[in-house]
């Protein structure tokens, strides 16, 4: 439980840094409502009603029921773990009146999946048990420490995620050595799920579409479920995987040219299309800074696609990776209304993001590129090996 005690210190650090001073999670029964920031302040779940107090002073207190408090207190990170039976509201009360905070943080954002993990229905209960204290007109979102805490990555989450990054890598690598020529999406699917069991490993997402498998210019591009397309000559192939290790995950995509007998080398307008990929992602990686705005990356790596000749992507250019795929938390993507404000968030020092674009070649398929990059003091360097050339198999 290192990484649960480092993320609490940093979420203690980021209250100082965002003037707040308490942070309040208020979960229940987080088996059918997973709340994301119990992923970095817990580990586990709850079952009734339960609130993690952090503050800016450094006090860190677990209010829940009986039966999940024993495990809270295994954990060793909490001060104080309070226990009861018929129900959370006069503890809470009494726990916010001795704190005394002008501001509650609560756990919900209107733009950021992973610090929104209040329902509508535990706010209003929340309101109601708070209701003629001071505390039920000091609530305001969490996200700016949620987010920067899910995004700040910690040396040690770097390592796990460089560790199932390289894993990915190999799966790839023994892959693309089988005799996939001719093998239907489905069945590299297959595949593909056989090699990761061989490591240990889980899926980043869910299996019905990790790895997704592109074969040829008809496979349904993005989050499609693998069909019964095959890998034919004179085609791409394209896949995307995550792994998860650890509790931490990857997110990777590789391509492949299907010679056909009469080729001499990898058709030009394949080869022209995939150095112009690169030369994008290359353009927005370069912009990848520490202070850079989110939707700045984006449009550097966009602008430079466009100019080659190739449509803009329809998606953002690049997610945060961590203990998801997609991870929460900013967005290098355009300003368009489904990011809401998380393109207009700066680039942070420690940030892991996957930057990933691509573009159809007619006849012949989808090319996509995905790379893992860690933001350091200068720019953007590679977690993951980039793959430069095309496999051909």
């Amino acid at each position: 439980m290192s990484i649960i005690r480092e993320k609490l210190d940093q979420a203690i650090s980021l209250l100082n840094e965002q003037t707040l001073d308490c942070w309040v999670t208020f979960v229940r029964e987080t088996s059918a409502v997973h709340d994301p920031a119990l992923d970095l302040l817990l580990g586990f779940g709850l079952t009734w009603d339960s609130a993690l107090i952090i503050t800016r002073g450094g006090a860190k207190i677990a209010i829940a029921g009986r039966f999940d408090a024993s495990n809270i207190r295994e954990l060793g990170v909490y001060d104080e773990v309070i226990a009861y039976d018929q129900g959370i509201a006069t503890h809470l009360r009494e726990r916010l009146s001795r704190l005394n905070p002008s501001t509650i943080a609560l756990n919900y954002s209107l733009s950021d999946p992973g610090s929104d993990g209040l329902t509508f229905g535990m706010y209003a209960r929340l309101s109601q048990m708070l209701a003629g204290t001071p505390f039920a007109s000091s609530f305001v979102s969490a996200e700016p420490i949620a987010r920067r805490l899910r995004e700040r990555k910690t040396p040690t989450e770097v390592e796990r995620i460089r560790r199932v990054t390289q894993i990915t890598q190999q799966v790839y690598a023994d892959l693309f050595a089988a005799s996939v020529r001719g093998m239907s999406e489905k069945q590299i699917h297959v595949l593909a799920g056989e090699l990761i069991a061989q490591h240990g490993c889980d899926f980043g997402w869910e299996r019905v579409n990790d790895p997704i498998v592109n074969a040829g210019p008809n496979s349904s591009i993005g989050h499609g479920i693998p069909g019964d397309l095959t890998v034919e000559p004179g085609q791409l192939l394209h896949i995307d995987m995550g792994l998860r290790l650890d509790g931490y995950c990857s997110d990777l995509q590789r391509m492949a040219y299907v010679r056909r007998d009469s080729d001499d080398a990898v058709p030009t307008e394949v080869t022209r299309a995939w150095r112009a990929c690169w030369d994008a992602l290359e353009a927005g990686r370069a912009a990848l800074k520490p202070g850079a705005l989110a939707w700045q990356v984006d449009a550097a790596a966009r602008a430079e696609l466009v100019r080659q000749g190739y449509p803009e992507y329809m998606h953002a250019f690049g997610h945060h990776v961590g203990m998801n795929a997609h991870d929460g938390g900013s967005v290098l993507g355009p300003r368009w209304e489904r990011y809401g404000d998380l393109p207009n968030k700066p680039v942070e020092e420690a940030n892991v993001f996957a930057l990933e674009l691509g573009t159809m070649v007619d006849a012949v398929g989808y090319i996509g590129i995905e790379e893992t990059v860690l933001v350091t003091s200068s720019g953007a360097e590679y977690i993951s090996t980039p793959q430069r050339e095309l496999v051909v198999l």
